[in-house]
């Protein structure tokens, strides 16, 4: 943390008016500084908001990147033994376990992670560790296991029961994420109080990988390696098809969907991707079929014809940017609520048109769409950082109170969108509570593995010397009341499942109480953290 303050103290270049230190840094136009600290502080405030709903809107991209990803098959040829005759299946090429843990996880938590990054470079060659990282990373970790679960456990309907299908999965990613926070305050209070080696970090980021196999092994209950536990059915598709593949992201829409949906999708119902065909509605998941034979001319026009729609998709993405009345606000009534929708689409408008500039989904079955929507994440997320420094200087704010808050709340936004989506579309609850806890286990593994192991490294070489890390009791008090408030979390559904039958859903009352509840525990963390590392209590 005291990198972070150093940072902040040289960006103020600071001058004492009648014992007032006046913020002189600036995020646009030097003449910001000369404006009131209250009113900078509120501009620099909405800068934040609206950097966050700038992530919302790139979650739903890159939602629907990752489920083009996972939908990806693989065309398997075998003989059969009796008659001869060449028999052709279709296989997922994802594993569900790894996609959830890899794809899901680290995809939604880019944010923090893109933070934490950012963060560990600008103090590249400090003594002290960033502490904007870490804390939006451990303020992340209790807005995904409450709100985030609050969100959830509403999202199915009334009296509609969602249960994890494969528990002995769910116990791994659980154990897991747990050990993680264990594992973060054994280097902060117990192996090297206060410091962080190279060793330490580089052990951090290797159990990410240990996670996977884990978890991997228990998906395909190998011996020795996996707890004794049946699994449940789980639907062959990730995510169901739906007549209406728009996504709902609390309304920010999805305006690609539809475009690629018009620009792809021939009279037979069939979906053409770029590098091959396959069938949107069959029993086995998607199934390849083969090209027609029948020249339709030459190979160049074939290849003009398939560019063509790629950029007739994108094209489309940028008009349904700058289009401000959608399909669905014509159909409202209400002439109020037309209004109110349309200036929500020209709130958004800046964002979808730098947004538009990500390929379409149907490209490489999701991948260039999938890493260019986690490239803007990073890109959100650095501007993220700006307006943290400027709001620390102008409020004095402590920074881990700002990580613990804003930043956790704000960059958690894809887990919630992710985890809303999937409590919604999915047949199960795995997904939905399976992102959370990964995203919880790639926070650190990851998010402050990563940024500790690139400053450990320069730290080494530079100054044969390890990380130090400033205000390591206070990080370490908020991991000890994560703890606790995370256990009644999990009892309750463990109960919810004793006694309801399902972890999500359920009569709506209990749903209901369930949902306060967790919001309390969420309270009751960030309360008792920001006051141990403000130095009230």
């Amino acid at each position: 943390m005291a990198s972070i303050l150093n940072q902040t103290q040289e960006l103020q270049q600071s001058s004492k008016v009648l014992g007032h230190v006046r913020c002189e840094s600036y995020f646009l136009f030097s003449g910001e500084s000369g404006l009131s600290d209250g009113l900078r502080a509120v501009l620099y405030f909405l800068g934040l908001a609206y950097c966050f709903i700038g992530l919302s809107a790139i979650t739903a991209r890159f939602f629907k990147s990752m489920e083009n990803v996972v939908k990806h098959s693989r065309k398997v040829v075998s003989v059969d033994p009796v008659t001869k005759a060449q028999v052709i299946t279709y296989k997922k090429v994802w594993n569900f376990t790894i996609a959830d843990i890899s794809l899901l996880a680290f995809g939604t938590s880019f944010p923090q992670i893109s933070l934490a990054t950012i963060d560990a470079f600008r103090n590249m060659g400090e003594r002290y560790a960033g502490g904007l990282g870490p804390g939006t990373l451990v303020g992340s970790a209790a807005f995904d296991l409450f709100p985030i679960h609050a969100v959830c456990v509403l999202m199915p309907k009334a009296g509609e029961l969602k249960k994890i299908s494969d528990l002995g999965v769910w116990l791994v990613e659980l154990v897991w994420s747990f050990w993680a926070y264990i594992w973060l305050y054994i280097i902060l209070e117990v192996w090297s109080p206060n410091v962080v080696t190279l060793v330490e970090a580089l052990l951090t980021v290797l159990q990410y990988g240990l996670l996977l196999v884990h978890a991997y092994a228990q998906d395909k209950r190998w011996p020795y390696l996996s707890l004794p536990m049946s699994r449940g059915d789980r639907p062959e598709e990730w995510v169901p098809e739906e007549n209406d593949t728009s996504i709902d992201d609390n309304d920010v829409p999805d305006v690609y969907s539809d475009a690629a949906q018009r620009a792809v999708e021939p009279g037979n119902g069939n979906i053409v991707d770029i590098f091959s065909i396959h069938s949107a509605t069959n029993d086995a998941g998607i199934t390849y079929h083969t090209v027609a034979d029948t020249p339709v001319g030459s190979s160049t026009s074939k290849r003009m014809a398939k560019n063509a729609t790629v950029f007739d998709i994108w094209k489309q993405q940028f008009v349904d940017a700058i289009t401000l009345e959608t399909s669905e606000s014509k159909k409202i009534d209400s002439i109020y609520l037309r209004i109110a929708k349309s200036f929500w689409q020209l709130v958004l408008a800046p964002w979808k048109i730098v947004f538009a500039f990500v390929p379409p989904c149907n490209i490489a079955h999701g991948w260039i769409a999938f890493i260019c929507s986690l490239l803007f994440i990073s890109g959100v997320a650095f501007v993220v950082t700006r307006f943290t420094d400027l709001i620390s200087c102008v409020t004095g704010v402590n920074p881990y109170v700002i990580a613990f808050t804003a930043l956790a709340a704000g960059t958690s936004w894809p887990d919630l969108v992710a985890s809303k989506i999937a409590a919604e579309r999915q047949l199960t609850a795995d997904s939905a509570i399976a992102n959370i806890t990964c995203s919880n286990s790639v926070n650190i593994y990851v998010g402050i593995g990563v940024p500790w192991l690139i400053n450990t490294v320069y730290n080494y070489f530079a100054y044969r010397e390890p990380l130090y890390i400033e205000n390591a009791k206070g990080l370490s008090f908020s991991l000890l009341i994560f703890f606790a408030t995370s256990v009644g979390c999990i009892v309750v559904l463990v109960l919810r499942r004793l006694i309801i039958g399902a972890e999500l859903g359920g009569p709506r009352l209990w749903a209901w109480l369930t949902s306060v509840y967790f919001m309390l525990l969420w309270v009751i963390f960030v309360v008792l953290s920001s006051l141990k590392v403000s130095g009230i209590i």
